[in-house]
């Protein structure tokens, strides 16, 4: 029996079971029933059972009763707000869309595929009055003291649909007849503070354009048409396959572009310069433009900046239809304090740690999620299959690592908390980034996963089953910090900094790198690598292209920031687009026909990517000539051998000895200083020969002429 108590709790907000009240529940009489609704704010509300009409009483403000003199096992409500009586299913009559296995697997942190049950899904159901369509709600609020969805359906008023808790998960659910795609929504949350909180969907699958915060009702029609991509790509080993990526911040590749346009004219430009993957800045939602996307508040939304959430599906599948995979970046450090989205979800910590010492950010004025809670651990790993499975992504870059490796990251004494053996390394971001490695290469062996971790922190690429973290590859932030400082001292200087520019292969195969010259290079106040380089602008030009054609001859993957590949001069900023009017400068134009060379030779080549991961993938001709600031060796693979000679002096050097492996003729496949990369044409018109000459250490060897600022690649002719 329904008592007085109950109805209170029902009309404030705080019943845990509305479902108990609401609806058609039998009542003492023998063949009847009490039917019960929550319509604040109508003038009358009837129960509609086959062709009786039976009106319901309002005995407090909203709420209706009456009892009904048959069992229905299938009735209406006729709901008049003043506008006219409408005919309307009754939310309250419908059984929990979650079962008992999914809130379990979710209360054990193993609910891998929590995107099908969680957030907003539109369904249907056959009745045998006919089918009835709508939308169902389930957000994860454990302390909160009750749930409400309200929208566009109910005029935001947010009074007439409480959700009921599924148990002790925490879950709270509510399906809503009627509903259908488009529709805005947020949940009410009655937190255990006594306050109301408007939240977001922390499982949006579509937002509103940033500026508004509602979340929205999707439903995706997209045919994929990337099977043959798909399974081309989980045959691949990517440590042993060229893999040379082009990041991009869609919003000012070109600005005014969305997802279709883009798919067309950022995935032509990708083939043309023969790149083998874009990997994107975050496309999860986030309000605020100026932190590229690292700021979510919606994870499980693309940006509805460029389109909607099918449109970013035609643009992924348009770039496999290329041959090109898509990697993207993923932020599970840390997230933002907007009061409408995940911080103090349901009126205290919840996605985040309680204790600021470890739930707190300091550094970017942010929240981090507590990685040791398994339905916050269940949220990321799920997260990360999302993206990989609904929108066929190729691999996540797995942005601030050492944020969440250690305790005292960016903290000073007594601002941190240790670890349960005193030390500062947060074993629960340990558990958790092993789990999601082990549980995404589980699902999908040919994606990437890809750390960006600026420690020494061993095994980040080591198998979770040996001990390490398990992501496929991490970011050498060693080498691009050392490369960047050694070719921006003037070429007359660099003969006394020259070990920063060989050290970097001491340490090549401790784990599998990825070389990046990323966005973090082109900004605060780092200039671009073009005003990096020492000189005049045909010396930047020179310096420029010597550059890459090293690092793309280094071992490891290529990342390059967009506007890098033709010398973008001004420090890149998120709020224009790249200056392309530069290509009309031949300068400029010739670094970018470079770009398109080297990922062409370099794709060509196994040396250059086969026993990448391996040290007998490389040896050294000569790493000390740092009088001349020479570097010279060969990278191995596949049978084949290929000569890098990098003269990272200003001027030329004649008649240069160099050892190489064996005799005969070697093709001259690269020379950034070719005059159609408005070079000055040193080189060896395309052919050297060596000759039974012991030199550095091997039995043959030929004489060069290295160009000034400039890299030459040799391989032996067929």
């Amino acid at each position: 029996m329904t008592t007085t108590d109950e109805i209170g709790r029902l009309l404030s907000g705080a019943h845990h079971d509305p479902h108990s009240v609401l609806g058609a529940h039998e009542s003492a009489k023998a063949g009847s029933a009490v039917v019960r609704a929550l319509r604040p704010n109508a003038k009358s509300v009837a129960a509609v059972v086959g062709d009786q009409r039976y009106e319901l009483d309002e005995s407090l403000s909203g709420f209706f009763a009456a009892e009904v003199p048959v069992v229905p096992n299938e009735y209406l409500l006729e709901v008049d707000y003043g506008d006219g009586a409408e005919l309307v299913e009754d939310p309250y009559r419908w059984l929990p869309t979650l079962g008992e296995l999914d809130l379990h697997l979710f209360g054990e942190g193993r609910h891998e595929r929590l995107w099908e049950v969680l957030g907003a899904h539109v369904r249907s159901y056959e009745t045998p009055a006919g089918v009835v369509e709508g939308t169902s709600f389930a957000v994860w609020a454990p302390t909160a003291r009750g749930v409400r969805v309200c929208g566009d359906f109910d005029g935001w008023d947010g009074r007439a649909n409480p959700m009921r808790s599924l148990g002790s998960s925490g879950v709270w659910e509510l399906f809503l007849p009627g509903v259908t795609p488009g529709t805005k929504y947020k949940f009410r949350i009655l937190g255990a503070d006594g306050a109301w909180h408007e939240k977001a969907d922390p499982m949006a699958f579509a937002t509103e354009k940033p500026g508004q915060t509602a979340s929205v009702v999707t439903l995706s029609s997209h045919v994929w048409g990337d099977e043959e991509w798909l399974t081309r790509r989980d045959a691949t080993d990517w440590s042993g396959a060229p893999m040379s990526a082009y990041e991009v911040h869609l919003g000012s590749w070109r600005e005014g572009l969305g997802y279709l346009e883009l798919a067309e004219q950022l995935g032509d430009y990708v083939v043309e310069h023969n790149f083998t993957h874009v990997e994107l800045l975050p496309v999860a939602e986030h309000p605020f433009g100026g932190s590229w996307g690292y700021q979510v508040t919606s994870y499980y939304a693309p940006t509805s900046r460029f389109g909607t959430p099918d449109e970013f599906r035609a643009f992924v599948d348009a770039l496999h239809a290329r041959g090109i995979g898509v990697i993207m970046d993923w932020v599970p450090a840390h997230f933002p304090r907007d009061a409408w989205a995940l911080a103090r979800f349901d009126g205290g910590p919840l996605y985040e740690h309680a204790d600021p010492r470890r739930g707190e950010q300091p550094d970017w004025g942010t929240l981090v999620f507590d990685f040791g809670r398994t339905e916050v651990r269940n949220f990321l790993v799920a997260n990360a299959l999302y993206w990989i499975e609904e929108f066929h992504i190729d691999g996540l870059r797995v942005d601030a690592v050492a944020s969440m490796l250690y305790l005292d990251y960016s903290r000073s004494d007594g601002q941190w908390l240790p670890n349960i053996h005193g030390g500062r390394e947060n074993l629960d971001a340990v558990r958790f980034l092993q789990e999601l490695n082990a549980t995404v290469y589980k699902h999908n062996p040919g994606v990437v996963m890809i750390a960006e971790e600026s420690t020494a922190w061993p095994g980040v690429t080591r198998p979770t089953h040996l001990g390490g973290l398990g992501f496929g590859f991490k970011w050498n932030m060693g080498w691009m910090h050392d490369t960047l400082s050694y070719i921006g001292h003037d070429p007359v200087h660099r003969a006394f900094h020259h070990n920063e520019v060989t050290f970097s292969l001491v340490y090549a195969w401790s784990e599998n790198f990825v070389l990046p010259l990323s966005h973090d290079e082109v900004v605060h106040g780092k200039g671009s690598l073009w005003t990096r380089m020492p000189g005049d602008d045909w010396n930047k030009a020179a310096g420029l292209r010597a550059l890459l054609a090293f690092m793309w001859a280094h071992p490891g993957k290529q990342l390059l920031f967009m506007g890098q590949e033709f010398g973008q001069v001004r420090e890149w900023s998120e709020s224009r687009s790249l200056d392309w009017d530069l290509l009309e400068n031949r300068f400029h134009a010739g670094v970018q026909s470079l770009i398109g060379d080297l990922n062409a030779v370099y794709r060509g080549e196994p040396a250059l990517y086969a026993d990448d991961v391996r040290p007998e993938g490389f040896s050294w001709i000569d790493a000390n000539d740092s009088a001349n600031n020479v570097l010279s060796f060969v990278r191995h693979g596949a049978g084949r051998d290929l000569v890098c000679v990098a003269n990272f002096a200003g001027a030329p050097r004649e008649r240069y000895r160099v050892g190489l492996p064996r005799g005969g003729r070697w093709r001259e496949v690269l020379n950034t200083d070719a005059e159609v990369y408005a070079g000055s044409g040193v080189g060896n018109l395309g052919l050297v020969t060596a000759e039974a000459h012991p030199w550095h250490g091997r039995q043959h060897s030929a004489e060069l002429r290295l160009p000034p600022s400039g890299v030459v690649w040799l391989v032996p002719e067929e």
